[in-house]
């Protein structure tokens, strides 16, 4: 698998790009006309060009066509001959289209185009910022995972032409390193849990370690326990494919802060002896998205290579039912010697954090992110598309919120009460894994995780049980199965960290 998804689309940016190029289709954008059945092609020399060589009729034949513009909007219309390429795509791109909306047009028009060899994206991008947001959606929307298909498919889109200005090389580079690493996590996200057990989890984090000069240390479950990861042992026990930690590291030469990621990896939750309904199951293959996220980001990082010290933790481990299964109030020692009630197996996402957050906070580093598909109640509260983002100082919670959405993802800020503490108390342990409340059940989560970071450290927490795994119709640069979650955003905080922002 590498860093590279089933498909690997090429990127090129052309500044003297324009209809007349050998390309198989061009993709235009659209915005809104002065009346609401009419559209207007988005100014850009390419699409100036096409329209002068079919004659001036472009708007009036997409018009014609029922293209008003919106956002999310895609409209076909055949050359004729008129240009080298046989097809154009309008993509709708809404009024004053931002970067994400040009993100999302690119994605949707090229994963339209499936089976076509090569195009030219042509939208309206002035600056580094949009020039990156087109070749990042265009290259995300090219993504498919065929891996397990013995059918005919038609292949995604082989080379990807973007007309813009030459000075903004190094954005493009940027979205194909970022585009490379999400492929990468959505390639694991949607590997079904018979390929992906733990080792070969953990296999796949040395493999792109050595790839990318990472540096990579794994503790298999005679080290876990040995080591007193008690949360990871606990959750693993019941497999019969054991539990590893994973831990990665980036130094930058010179740098003097760190940061400290640390990603859930359940490699498939069965929800343990407290079982999930078979309904809620069948996904369940994705609850190592944050895992993921980290090993992507990481990857990204290493390509990337901002002047900040990063280590990453992957707490991987399989969460089944079986004699040897943790029990519904078992009590598990977790790294460092705190002990927890486990209430509720299937809430085994914080216990295998837990222990990998203790162990984060041993790198002394400025800020520690966690990441995980942890709580149903983050579907409840956010739906299925926004991350939240918890932490311990109100600075570093809005700070990471603002990072995300810079990265082209959503997420907003919840808080963590205090009087939410309470209900996590036990009369046997120093806690209990679930709240008897089940109210706030994503805010009580936060308010567990929070008790493993030390005094002292900045720590955020983002909740992507959501985000992490589309289960409906392919969207904007967003396909069904795995979406890569977080993995973009986790690289923005490292350069924000670089840059003394965060």
């Amino acid at each position: 698998m590498g860093l590279t998804s089933t498909h690997v689309t090429s990127i090129s940016l052309d500044s003297e790009a324009s209809a007349d190029l050998d390309v198989d289709a061009i993709v235009i954008g659209v915005t809104p006309g002065d009346t609401a059945d009419a559209a207007r092609p988005g100014a850009h020399p390419a699409a100036d060009a096409l329209d002068a060589a079919l004659g001036g009729r472009l708007a009036a034949g997409l018009t014609a066509l029922g293209a008003t513009g919106k956002a999310g909007e895609l409209t076909r219309l055949p050359t004729l001959g008129a240009v080298p390429a046989r097809l154009v795509v309008a993509a709708g791109l809404g009024a004053d289209p931002d970067a994400e909306a040009l993100r999302r047009a690119a994605g949707a028009a090229v994963r339209s185009l499936a089976g076509v060899r090569r195009v030219l994206v042509a939208l309206p991008a002035s600056g580094a910022a949009e020039t990156e947001a087109v070749a990042s959606g265009a290259l995300l929307g090219a993504y498919a995972f065929t891996t397990f298909r013995t059918g005919e498919t038609k292949d995604p889109v082989a080379e990807i032409v973007v007309a813009g200005d030459t000075g903004h090389a190094a954005s493009v580079e940027r979205a194909r390193i970022l585009a490379r690493s999400v492929a990468l996590v959505r390639d694991l996200v949607n590997t079904p849990p018979s390929h992906l057990s733990p080792d070969d989890f953990a296999a796949k984090a040395r493999e792109i370690a050595a790839e990318t000069g990472l540096a990579v240390e794994i503790l298999d479950e005679r080290e876990l326990a040995e080591g007193g990861f008690g949360g990871i042992t606990g959750v693993g026990q019941g497999s019969a494919n054991p539990p590893r930690l994973v831990r990665l590291a980036y130094t930058a030469p010179g740098a003097t802060r760190t940061l400290a990621l640390v990603g859930k990896g359940i490699t498939f939750d069965s929800g343990g002896l407290s079982l999930k309904p078979a309904e809620g199951m069948d996904w369940m293959k994705s609850d190592m998205g944050g895992a993921g996220a980290v090993l992507g980001a990481l990857a990204a990082i290493a390509a990337l290579k901002p002047a900040v010290n990063v280590v990453g933790y992957m707490a991987m481990a399989e969460n089944m039912p079986s004699g040897t299964a943790q029990r519904p109030s078992d009590v598990l020692t977790i790294y460092g010697g705190t002990t927890v009630e486990v209430l509720n197996t299937d809430a085994e996402g914080r216990l295998v954090l837990a222990d990998a957050l203790v162990r984060a906070a041993e790198d002394d580093p400025d800020l520690i992110v966690d990441v995980a598909t942890l709580t149903g109640a983050q579907l409840v509260a956010l739906g299925t598309r926004t991350t939240g983002v918890m932490a311990n100082d109100d600075a570093v919670r809005e700070g990471v919120v603002a990072a995300a959405t810079r990265a082209g993802e959503a997420a907003w800020g919840m808080p963590l009460p205090a009087e939410l503490r309470k209900g996590l108390d036990s009369p046997v342990a120093d806690l209990a894994n679930i709240s008897g409340e089940r109210w706030g059940g994503m805010l009580v989560a936060g308010v567990f995780l929070k008790e493993f970071v030390p005094d002292g450290v900045r720590w955020a927490h983002l909740d992507i049980a959501g985000p992490s795994f589309h289960r409906g119709e392919p969207y904007g640069y967003t396909p069904k199965g795995g979406t890569g979650a977080a993995t973009r955003t986790l690289v923005q905080i490292a350069e924000d960290v670089a840059a003394g922002i965060l």
